[in-house]
């Protein structure tokens, strides 16, 4: 098998957020964090970036920046449903055949990550890959907060089957946990057959929606890469960005 032919990133990006309002739009060092975020996706080079922007003022934003944007509807009830959308409108011939839904609040993604998500295509029985990191924080074993990937990766192996995601520790037993990292990459057809399947069991009972795939007996593998990126979900995390992103 050989990997995806002409992939493309898209970033999903809306400012309803409750901890941190208009988050998209939040400074980072002089410029919006969608700004960081799609500068990121464009220097790990796999594609195209389009950022699916719901309000004109992000599209603006990133526009300003010499990025591409496509309007979407503000109401889609995730991420996916609107990379999907942003997707049929600015390429409804499907020419590319694979899509990474990088999330909009990742502005310190390393750009090689964003590359790690594409190798598990290479397996063409793979609908879907994403990305874990090893947990080495005692903390992170026991939140609910930090979801683990559950696959059965041998020593020195860096792609598995996922089997499971969930926010209780798990599995059992020594050895290492994984560190679910929500970046996706979806062959064209997997993205397609996703959004059009119901919220499963399994996904509202533990808020994951990756968990929707496997429940349709979708398959999701998993990279593993070295670095878990900060999401900014609320205003310290934001404070966290700024220093990290700090010119030095």
């Amino acid at each position: 098998m050989s990997l995806p032919k002409n992939p493309v990133v898209v970033i999903p990006a809306r400012l309803a957020a409750t901890r941190l309002p208009d988050k998209p739009l939040a400074d980072i060092n002089g410029e919006p964090m969608i700004v960081h975020v799609w500068r990121r996706a464009m220097e790990a080079d796999v594609g195209p970036v389009i950022v699916a922007a719901a309000e004109s003022i992000v599209a603006d934003a990133v526009r300003a920046a010499g990025g591409q944007t496509v309007l979407t509807d503000p109401d889609l009830p995730s991420g996916s449903d609107r990379i999907h959308r942003a997707l049929e409108e600015a390429d409804p011939d499907g020419r590319h055949d694979a899509v990474i839904n990088l999330q909009g609040d990742l502005p310190t993604i390393d750009p090689a990550s964003v590359r790690a998500s594409l190798a598990p295509l290479a397996d063409g029985a793979v609908d879907i890959a994403t990305l874990a990191a090893i947990i080495t924080r005692d903390e992170e074993r026991v939140s609910p907060n930090v979801v683990k990937a559950v696959v059965g990766l041998d020593e020195g192996q860096v792609i598995g089957r996922a089997l499971y995601f969930t926010r209780v520790t798990a599995p059992w037993g020594d050895g290492p946990l994984y560190h679910h990292i929500g970046l996706y990459a979806y062959r064209r057809a997997a993205l397609t057959r996703f959004v059009s399947l119901p919220p499963g069991v399994l996904e509202r009972r533990e808020k994951l929606e990756q968990l929707r795939a496997l429940e349709a007996g979708m398959r999701i593998d998993v990279a593993l890469v070295d670095t878990v990126p900060l999401g900014v979900d609320t205003p310290a995390d934001l404070d966290r960005a700024r220093a990290m992103l700090a010119p030095r």
